[in-house]
Order: structure tokens, then sequence, then C-alpha cells
């Protein structure tokens, strides 16, 4: 993306497939920003290993610690790569150490620097005992050198790779049983005698059993140390064999994928990347997505080689494939051969499930976990040049939704004008940018607003009755509820009956009820903001026979909003947790700063020359704040935000915020 070459950073995550030493990798580079959260979550859903970048000089950041949880959830074998060895201030140990400190992993040495800094050469390979040097005249690092340690030429060197070799195999020996008992049969006397394919295939173990991870150094800029990387990832990383997915012998062989990226080409349409899971994809080749409850035809079937996309006659499990002609298919759908396939697999989870104790809901069942979309925090308005181009811009933001599940988009009621959702500043911005690059339209961008959220303090009781005759028939609703507040935090109101409204209550008349407590949620007394943390007991509902389920919603929704109108009112905002690397003469100008912006300090580490600060502040304060910190530390320090939760505004706050937002619509 013409965004990305500008601001030098990962966007969107982009598929490479390409072929190494007999080996073929599918590599799908995502972003580290925190706006692009969702890119990761849903990349890690179908990958088998991951190899995570670490930047040398500043080893785990706020951000890698994000992804390596969601790493955790998905139950991903890694590699670390310390990156940019050749940075002035980049420290090997100092990384590795974060490593074991903050991620809480085992870090296994494989290979140590040759120099740090602008020294950096190359490195040594500590299973194998050699020394690779790249040449410095060579800027793709193709050029490299691989020669034996010995003891004429390099005695210390030698020496140290020995003790960190023999530390490495003491420690994938306290990890792993098998190796244990090789090392103490035969080799005990010496270590120097253990073969490198022993010591490489217990460190494959420990990798995949993901009980510790290996370590590799190098640098991106000038290529140095990447083919020892690509070969650790064919070493150590698990091939799609090797992951055994439960639900795969539901569909015993039959097709079975993943759709977890949809993009827009000009000429192609929608394109689908997908991961196979098992079966086989060809082209003309009708599908059925599970999700969507639909099925569609694969016109071609491509392989991506970054921005180029091959085509291909046909794709096996195991691969990414890149499909044409699915108008519907969104990311995170499930896709099967069949109906009919998918409702056997079903069946097969069903007698399986059955022994198990598990939920039997036959869709849900086969439904590849889908990706979980953040909350938006920031919105903003967004006016097309005039109106005429209104219908434009609706196509171009449909399409990137497509895209991206995690912009959402909806209307204002009250002004009519279309309201961006966002994930942060940056985010909405490159929306904006793309809007104008893609699809060639200059839109307008209203200030940015904070997503707040409301609930209540207190339980309170209401009824309300709604009779109305239309035509010849009489609709009647009398319904009492209780809303009162719960103490666990949860976005969606908890429901609950009592005894004698259960016991005879249609489905169809539930799910209007429960339609009315949700939509009545949405927008809460204060601000208009969705309404979270309370909980709504239905006391008693008397229906007439007769009356449609559209207005016992009007009723239950009516009943709520006056409910949430009598009870004492709170407004929660959304907290970062913020990260700022500062140097140590700018530490107290950037305290000074954030204790205006209401911030909370938890704690002030140092890392080398720099000094960490991590706190909570309020998102409606950390408006604009890339720019206030540049010109208060000259341009030297760097921050990291992301969501941490949503807390109650303090009694003041409140008051001058619903001023500020009463006092606007009386300006407007």
């Amino acid at each position: 993306m013409a965004q990305e070459r500008e601001r030098g950073i990962t966007i969107q995550s982009a598929a490479v497939t390409f072929d190494w030493k007999g080996y073929r990798v599918n590599l799908i580079d995502t972003p580290g920003h925190v706006d692009f959260t969702l890119e990761v979550e849903r990349c890690l859903r179908v990958l088998d290993g991951a190899v995570a970048v670490f930047d040398a000089s500043a080893g785990v950041e706020a951000q890698t610690l994000t992804v390596w949880r969601q790493a955790d959830k998905h139950k991903i074998p890694r590699i670390c790569f310390l990156n940019k060895m050749d940075k002035t201030g980049a420290s090997f140990k100092y990384a590795v150490e974060s490593i074991r400190e903050k991620l809480k992993a085992k870090p296994l040495l494989l290979q140590l620097p040759l120099g740090e800094g602008k020294a950096f050469k190359g490195v040594v390979d500590v299973v194998n005992k050699e020394k690779l040097l790249w040449n410095p005249n060579s800027d793709d690092g193709k050029d490299f050198v691989r020669n034996p340690l010995l003891e004429m030429s390099d005695p210390e060197l030698l020496k140290e790779t020995t003790e960190a070799r023999n530390a490495l195999i003491e420690q994938v020996a306290d990890l792993d049983d098998e190796f244990a008992d090789l090392v103490l049969g035969e080799f005990s006397e010496n270590f120097d005698l253990l073969p490198a394919e022993k010591l490489q295939t217990a460190i494959r173990r420990v990798t995949l059993a993901q009980t510790a991870v290996p370590v590799l150094c190098g640098s991106a800029l000038k290529n140095k140390g990447v083919q020892p990387l690509l070969d650790a990832v064919t070493v150590y990383l698990p091939s799609p064999e090797e992951r055994n997915y439960e639900f795969l012998p539901w569909y015993k062989g039959d097709l079975c994928a993943l759709a977890f990226k949809v993009l827009h080409d000009k000429q192609r349409g929608p394109l689908v990347f997908m991961r196979i899971y098992s079966g086989m994809i060809k082209p003309q080749l009708a599908i059925y997505n599970i999700n969507g409850n639909c099925t569609e035809r694969i016109s071609r079937l491509l392989l991506p080689f970054a921005d180029q996309h091959i085509e291909i006659p046909s794709l096996t499990a195991g691969n990414i494939a890149l499909t044409v002609g699915l108008k519907h298919t969104a990311t995170g759908d499930t896709i099967a051969s069949s109906k009919s396939s998918a409702l056997a697999a079903a069946r097969r989870a069903e007698t399986e499930g059955g022994k198990k104790h598990r939920r039997n809901n036959e869709a849900e069942r086969l439904l590849l976990a889908g990706v979980e979309i953040p909350e938006p925090v920031f919105f903003c308005t967004i006016e097309p040049p005039s109106v005429a181009k209104q219908s434009d811009l609706d196509y171009a933001l449909k399409c990137l939704q497509r895209e991206d599940p995690s912009l959402k988009v909806k209307l204002d009621a009250d002004s009519g004008q279309t309201v961006l959702c966002g994930m942060g500043e940056l985010h909405i911005e490159i929306i904006h940018d793309r809007i104008k690059r893609e699809y060639g339209l200059e839109t307008y961008l209203g200030p940015l607003q904070v997503a707040y959220r409301e609930t209540i303090l207190n339980a309170v009781c209401a009824t309300d009755t709604l009779d109305r005759t239309l035509g010849d028939k009489r609709h009647l609703v009398t319904v009492e509820l209780e809303v009162k507040p719960v103490e666990t935090a949860s976005v969606m109101p908890v429901i609950e009956y009592a005894g004698s409204v259960s016991e005879d209550l249609p489905t169809a008349s539930q799910e209007a009820i429960e339609n009315g407590i949700h939509s009545a949620c949405l927008q809460g007394p204060l601000l208009g903001s969705p309404v979270q943390d309370v909980a709504v007991a239905v006391h008693s509902l008397i229906i007439h026979p007769g009356t449609s389920t559209t207005m016992i919603s009007a009723c239950v929704s009516r009943c709520i909003q006056k409910a949430l109108k009598a009870a004492d009112k709170q407004v929660l905002e959304p907290l970062m947790k913020l990260e700022v690397t500062v140097t140590r003469d700018y530490l107290s100008l950037v305290l000074a700063d954030l204790a205006q912006r209401r911030g909370t300090i938890q704690e002030i580490q140092t890392r080398q020359e720099n000094k960490i600060i991590t706190g909570f502040v309020p998102l409606a304060e950390i408006m604009g704040y890339s720019t206030v910190l540049r010109t208060l530390t000259s341009g030297s320090a760097t921050f990291a935000l992301e969501l941490s939760n949503y807390e109650a505004m303090n009694p003041q706050d409140q008051t001058v915020l619903l001023g500020r937002r009463s006092g606007l619509t009386q300006v407007l």
C-alpha cells in the first residue's frame, strides 16, 4: 500500500508464498501497531507457527506483549528474531533478558551476534559451532560465508560458543525427557560429541510443545541473518500436518477452509484469502459458506507472491489461496464443499460431541472460531464533497468494511450524518486517506470523538402499557421490569425472567422482548451512548392475543428507557494503557504533562539510556498526544497506547462533559 511505503509501517497483512530448500512456505506479514491489532488476530487464526520480531535495542515493547498474548491464545509455536542488531544501542543480552522477564518465556539461544551496533557483521551458529559472516559490501545479504570455529583462528569465540552450546543442551534436557536420557546416557562425559541433528530434533520438540522459544538475531535492513532464520523456520516450526485441529476428522478429507481476509481489487472485485485445512480448491468450484448459509462459485484461483498473483489450477490443504469471484464471503467465514458435506460433518461432530457432552448446536460446532472484533473507541463524522457523491462514499465504506471488520460505519439518527468508528487516530486517518486514493473521493472528517458508555448505579422498577388499534386488530402489551447494575463487566444486558413469565412464553415473544431490551440499551439517557453492566429482570408480562412482535419490542424498549431515566446514571470513559519511552532529560516534562491529562503513573523503568513510563490515561485527554509529545521532547520520545478498560468518570468531569455536550447542542 502507498500509505505503508510512506509511513514505513505495516498496516495490512500481506501474504507471500515462496520455496526454501525444498519446503513450500506460506508467510504472512502482520502489522505491529496497536490500531491494527485485528489484522494480527485474524492472521494468527490461520497460522501454524510464528516468528516474533523484536527490536534488539528496545527488547519487549508494549505491543509485543499484546501480540504474544494473542499467539498464546491460539497456541502457536514461535521463534524469536532479534532484528536491528546493527542499530546503535542494540543489545542482544538486554533483549533476551526482556523476553525472559516480560514474556515469561524460556529463550533458547541458538545464535550469538558477532559485534553489536555499527560493528555487527554476522552471527555464530551455536548448534553447529560455525560462524557466518556477511559481505559488508553486499546490500541484499546473499553473499555470506559459513566457516567452522577452529581452536587456531578463534580460540576465545570457540570457548564462548562451547559454553553457550553446553548451556543450551542443559536447558533443552531440563524440558525434554527423551533428550535428557540421551544426554545422560551416551554423552554425559562430553557434550561436544552430541550430534547437531539430535539437538535440533529436541529443540523442535520443545518449540512445538511451546515450553521454550528459540532465539535468533540479525538485521533485516541488509538481510543479515535471514538465511539461518529461514532454515530455523523449516527446522523448528510445525508443518500443517503436525497441527492437529479437532475439527479435521469431521470433514473426512472434504473441503474445509477459513476466509481470513478480503481485499478489493479494482479489476477483479473482491479477493478472498483462504486457509485450506482439508480437501482441495479448484477454479469454477462451487463452495458453501456455513456462516452466510449460501453457495458461491470461485471463478479463479491465485497464489499470492506479495503484490503479484499467479494463477494456478488447484491448491491442497495447508496452503493459503487467493480466490476471485466470491461476492458474499466476509472475514471469519467457514467454507465447506457443499451443504450436504457440512451437514455430514455436523453429524460426525455431534456423535463425537455426544460422547464428550459438548454443546451440540450443529452450525456452531462447525464454524471455525471466527475473529473476535474489538469494540471501536474513536468515532468521527465523515461527509462526502457533495450530496451527489453520497452513494459513492457509501460504496467505498461498504468495501472497506468488508476488508476491515474493526471499522464500523453507522448513521446518526438525529443529524443524518455518516459516522466512522475506528480503533485509533491512525486507523481513521488511514481510512480517510484510502477513500481519497482508492476511490477518488475528497471527504471531510469531523472532529474525533470518544466512544463513551453509560451505566446505572441503583435498581429501578418500571411498568408500561402499550395499547394500539391498527385496522381491526387490537395490540395490547403490559410489561413490568426492573433494571439493576451488575458487578461483572458485560457489554450486553443480562436478561432474567420471573418464573411466571418464562413458563409459557413463546419463542417469538421472547425474541421480541430481547430485541426491545437490546435496542433500548444502545442509546443511554445521558449521552445517547451504549449502556453496559446492567441486568434486566422481567417481572410480569401480559400480552393480548394477536399482538404483533413489533409492538412487544416497542413496549419493552420504552419501558427500559423509562427505567434508565429514573435511575442514577454514570458515564464510563475508555481508559488507555500508555507506555512512553523518553530520555532522562525530558522525564519531568512528560510526567508533568501526563498529570495535567488526569493520568495515573504505574511505574517508571530504566531501559539502557531511556526511561519507560507506564500508566493509564483517559482517552479523551490523549487526543493529538503524538504532536504534544514530539514538541515536549524535541522528537526524541515514542509512545504506545492500547485500550485497557472502561472506568467511571468522577462527578466533576462528568458534569463538565455533559455541560459541553448540551452547550454544543444549543449552539447547533
